[in-house]
């Protein structure tokens, strides 16, 4: 039998999970619905069924399981110390302890965004990069930051957080400060600023579907979507000067409209290069909706290497 590593991406909606060798090499893969709101025990069970699925299928020997989780996490014990409404009975559960307990293998969990960025500079889009900045679009903005090659969470977990930085604008947060750069670059923010400039709030547009009207030649549309793509040169440029990091790699569903943020990502950093000389670096996502559950399974692959030499 072949061994294999499981990466599990769990989300509000929907679990993704991955099989992959040792290289990283997807082998299988399945995605289920999460049981967000039964609890912990509910959440990893589903998870762990997909992978017993997959071993099965497959004929495999399985050395460690990693989990990517959205919401504020502490590694060292294994638990999602944080989440929003989306889950109930999550916050508080042991997630590595019970998949240990279950499968008899090593596991590690970490947020989301580390996991993606882990996933990209394993495998993905920065492949051997060793100081990267990850960002995630998806309803706000999500940041992490791979330093000297190790993840670099800072003394409060706060490092990276490139989301809830200050200087883009005055409008509120989801955070309950203002001016985030979430308020313009997440799909919430592009959703309420297009409804600014076009005067309409009583039916709020999707994300997408500002995108599309952009495609389709709406200036105000294509202004929204300009403004945001500043905003990220904005947010790579400060991550250039503060810490002379020059590659960003950018993920998340608000990224899959990368051909309306990247000429005013293109040309912000092109009028302000940094003063260092060097050239920034600003990669799209190359893994898509395997990042985190790949990312998950790099950092419990580097686990298993270090105690059983897999």
């Amino acid at each position: 039998m072949s061994a294999v590593i499981a990466g599990i991406d769990v989300g509000g909606t929907n679990t993704a999970v991955v099989l992959t060798d040792p290289d990283l090499g997807v082998v299988g893969r399945a995605d289920l619905p999460t049981p967000a709101h039964e609890g912990g025990a509910a959440i990893v069970a589903a998870a762990l069924d997909a992978v017993a699925g997959l071993l099965d299928r497959h004929g495999a020997t399985l050395t460690g399981v990693g989990v990517g989780a959205a919401g504020v996490v502490d590694t060292a014990t294994g638990t999602v110390l944080v989440t929003g409404n989306s889950f109930t009975g999550w916050a508080g559960y042991g997630v590595t302890e019970a998949i240990t307990a279950a499968l008899g293998v090593p596991a590690t969990l970490d947020n989301d965004v580390n996991a993606f960025l882990l996933g990209e500079v394993a495998t993905g889009a920065v492949a051997g990069e060793t100081d990267v900045l990850g960002m995630t679009l998806g309803t706000g903005v999500g940041g992490a930051l791979v330093l000297g090659g190790a993840l670099f969470a800072g003394p409060r977990g706060a490092a990276g957080e490139i989301g809830h930085v200050p200087g883009f604008g005055d409008a509120p947060c989801t955070c309950g400060q203002s001016g985030h750069l979430e308020t313009i670059a997440g799909a919430r923010g592009i959703s309420d600023r297009y409804a600014e400039r076009v005067g309409r709030t009583d039916r709020l547009l999707s994300a997408r579907e500002v995108a599309d009207a952009a495609r389709l030649g709406d200036p105000d549309a294509q202004a929204v979507f300009a403004t945001a793509g500043w905003g990220l040169a904005r947010a790579a440029l400060l991550t250039a000067g503060i810490l002379d990091v020059t590659t960003v790699v950018v993920g998340g569903g608000i990224a899959r409209s990368w051909d309306l943020l990247e000429p005013a990502v293109r040309a912000a950093i092109a009028a302000e290069p940094p003063v260092s000389g060097a050239s920034i670096r600003l990669a799209h996502s190359t893994l898509g909706s395997d990042a985190v559950a790949l990312g998950a399974a790099a950092q419990v692959r580097a686990l298993v290497r270090g105690t059983v030499g897999v």
